[in-house]
């Protein structure tokens, strides 16, 4: 079974083309960092403009790597949702397009799922396990019981962890993309014998009842040390560093402690889980897999996080997750729309302040 995956959610176009072995035949990934770098985030009008010029020729030269027809393809899986609506249009239209064409089935996927699932196959994970998926925009710890069973256990009720990684960059003028600039700055901090509790920056939530996230708060810290500081033009290199890493420490720390709260309600429940997996963007931070493994070893839990390829944005995920669904009996109509918003766990009560990242 071969299954080609588009992904067009956000800034990253993307092409894949999985096998049912757990193959990854092809993955081919085309960054929008230098376009949106000036602007200090994604634009969405770019990035749909984007994904448009250059997805038809991404995907021949995939079919070309991998040496393969569409013909022969079992099916076309295309992310539907959650992300930007033109840059979803783009991938969903072009995957409903080329699955008409050459008669073979389309797959709509929620690029969460496909998040979700990856651990399978990169790893081979059984289900059941506890999965912690944290991006820029999301932040969920969730019960994978099966291809299309997820029941959420704690969600953001403010911003991701994602979202104070990137934000935190911007305000200590570290550059675009955040994530990776906080984690080099950390690095250097670390590497100068910097403290992370030199700046008091808070771990949001820490210790208190429930599962849920917040990083709203962090964010405003860091903000106020930066203004005490006369403001990120006023900064040293080295205090610059310094409060990247002790934005880096509070971020792990808050992730460990409210997935720890999410291990102890299914121990509670008696739920046969052995893994704990991180995925999404953020899993690729070292410190964060780093915090995650010391509580895995604590809760007696096995700790899987894909390669960071599969944990930033790529259409292989997609595909797999696609291969899944085929091989669960399900497949789409073509006249199934793109979805800005599409949670994992629809029937999930709502979280107080969190809108729709819930």
């Amino acid at each position: 079974m071969r299954v080609l995956g588009l992904e067009t959610s956000c800034d990253e176009t993307a092409a894949a083309i999985v096998d049912g072995e757990r193959r990854i035949l092809v993955d081919l990934v085309l960054s929008q960092l230098a376009e949106h770098r000036p602007y200090g985030g994604v634009v969405p009008e770019i990035a749909a403009r984007s994904h448009l010029d250059h997805l038809d020729r991404l995907v021949a030269a995939a079919l070309d790597e991998a040496k393969l027809a569409l013909s022969d393809m079992d099916a076309i899986a295309a992310t539907a949702g959650p992300g930007l609506i033109g840059g979803l249009l783009v991938g969903v239209t072009m995957g409903k397009a080329m699955a008409l064409g050459c008669g073979k089935p389309f797959l709509a996927i929620n690029h969460l799922e496909g998040h979700a699932l990856s651990p399978r196959l990169s790893d081979g994970v059984e289900f059941p396990y506890l999965l912690l998926l944290v991006s820029g925009g999301h932040c969920q710890t969730l019960l994978v019981e099966g291809v299309g069973r997820y029941r959420r256990l704690g969600t953001t009720v403010d911003d991701a962890a994602g979202e104070a990684f990137d934000k935190g960059a911007k305000l200590l003028g570290l550059g675009y993309p955040g994530g990776p600039a906080v984690e080099a700055a950390a690095a250097r901090a670390k590497a100068a014998g910097a403290d992370g509790e030199r700046f008091a920056l808070p771990r949001p939530m820490l210790g208190r009842p429930g599962c849920d996230f917040s990083f709203s708060g962090l964010k405003t810290a860091l903000r106020e040390r930066v203004l005490e500081a006369g403001g990120a033009d006023a900064l040293d290199p080295a205090t610059r560093d310094a409060l990247a890493l002790a934005l880096q420490e509070a971020i792990a720390a808050a992730l460990a402690d409210r997935t720890g709260r999410a291990v102890e309600r299914i121990a509670a429940e008696r739920a046969k889980v052995s893994t704990l997996v991180v995925a999404g963007g953020v899993a690729a931070n070292a410190r964060v897999r780093e915090a995650l493994a010391a509580l895995a070893r604590r809760k007696g839990l096995a700790l899987v996080a894909p390669p960071a390829r599969l944990c930033t944005d790529n259409a292989a995920m997609i595909a797999w997750a696609g291969i899944e669904r085929l091989k669960a009996g399900a497949t789409d109509e073509l006249g199934l729309a793109a979805r800005p918003r599409w949670p994992l766990d629809p029937d999930a009560p709502k979280a107080l302040g969190a809108g729709v990242k819930a």
